[in-house]
């Protein structure tokens, strides 16, 4: 199939939420949160334990979200609550390089490209989606130790004060190219995905990329986001409201009193209380209302949860809303893999547009691994069959040579 004809310039970018609007793009964000809230939760309720809280004073606290961050805690503590971290930040990562692969099929043509082959890519090509990021903070752990060095040559008595000034040039333009490898180590947490599965580059061919593309690109990476965000964000209301739309019929319908009626209303109540509390509920809301305005407003009560006394739910009820919650929590997932699709989709788009006018590269024309691939399988096969067809000639000719003998 041929590939989709792009404009190369801003006008693509608007494409980003229908491509992202795929089921297996979701998918793949729910599989990769899913995983990486896994290991978030079993890590900080660990992290917890270590620093001495016990289980049901932090589940009564916190939940299904907990956070070490703002309570005391030994340092061991905190590093399991770090290693927790990274590894949700990872499963994002991986998610995002696998719908960025996908984009990048879909846009070369290959509507066919499924989920399990984006997750195939990412696990061929894991090391430069974690070690991208080593480097860049080796870079800059690089740097400060070197400026620690001179600073304590600096220190030397009297020869120390010329050791400061005579190289202080050089002093300058690192500290300024350290500042710039800090915006790129910025600049590749958006744009490392793109890089390494629409280019499939390695770790040090995704690091030459990051700093390529903010050297070169600065202006249109400020506009291009400035056009995806609102877009994004757009979008994402609408996707959120269809959800809560339909949250909210489900429970209307079934919640009257000639069906299921308080039974559902205690259903609910529990799942809703597990899956979205009041209180995080209302101060999310309020965090959206006073950085968006009012319209976000509208999301405000955005979990149907009446007022019903928990202890009085029957055990039946109790399970039933716990597997309802479940169904809950992966229903919000979808929410968040949409809104990271979007992002996920814009940045591939961006990538590809750069590389264009950059390189007047039209990277959808290339051929990639897979295309490499099927090509050597077709020239295998092509080579077994003339071998075959050499062996039947060559049978034929023995078998005339006989008959003629005879």
């Amino acid at each position: 199939m041929d590939p989709m004809k792009l404009h190369f310039d801003v006008r693509d970018i608007f494409r980003a939420p229908r491509l992202a609007l795929s089921g297996k793009k979701i998918l793949v964000f729910v599989q990769a949160l899913f995983v990486g809230y896994a290991d978030y939760l079993i890590l900080t309720y660990l992290s917890f334990a270590l620093a001495g809280y016990t289980f049901s004073e932090t589940w009564s606290q916190y939940g299904l979200y907990p956070c070490l961050s703002g309570n005391p805690a030994p340092w061991y503590a905190c590093v399991v609550y770090g290693i927790g971290v990274v590894c949700l930040l990872l499963a994002i990562n991986f998610g995002c390089t696998a719908v960025s692969r996908i984009t990048f099929k879909q846009l070369k043509g290959d509507e066919f490209y499924s989920s399990g082959d984006a997750w195939k890519y990412v696990k061929k090509h894991w090391h430069p989606i974690v070690f991208t990021s080593v480097s860049f903070a080796f870079i800059l752990i690089f740097f400060f130790g070197m400026a620690a060095v001179f600073a304590l040559v600096g220190k030397i008595p009297y020869v120390g004060d010329f050791l400061f000034v005579i190289p202080y040039l050089l002093y300058f333009f690192g500290a300024i190219f350290t500042i710039y490898t800090a915006i790129v180590f910025g600049v590749s947490f958006l744009y490392a995905p793109a890089i390494i599965a629409a280019y499939e580059e390695d770790t040090m061919g995704t690091v030459f990329n990051s700093y390529t593309i903010t050297w070169s690109q600065p202006w249109r990476i400020i506009l291009y986001h400035c056009v995806l965000i609102p877009i994004g964000a757009l979008a994402s209301y609408i996707f959120i409201k269809f959800w809560i739309t339909g949250y909210h019929l489900i429970n209307s319908f079934f919640g009257c009193d000639w069906f299921m009626g308080s039974k559902l209303a205690n259903i609910v109540a529990y799942a809703s209380n597990i899956v979205c509390p009041s209180s995080i509920c209302n101060s999310v809301t309020a965090c959206f209302i006073s950085c968006a305005g009012s319209c976000c407003s509208g999301l405000s009560g955005c979990v149907y949860a009446p007022n019903v006394d928990l202890a009085s739910i029957s055990g039946t009820e109790t399970a039933a809303g716990v597997i309802l919650a479940v169904f809950l929590f992966l229903l919000m997932l979808t929410a968040v893999g949409y809104i990271l699709s979007i992002l996920s989709v814009g940045e591939t788009l961006m990538f590809i547009i750069f590389k264009k006018n950059s390189d007047d590269d039209n990277i959808l024309e290339r051929k990639d691994e897979d295309d490499i691939d099927e090509d050597e399988e077709i020239k295998d096969l092509s080579l077994t069959d003339d071998d075959s067809t050499d062996e039947e000639n060559d049978s034929d000719s023995a078998t005339n040579e006989e008959n003629s003998t005879e």
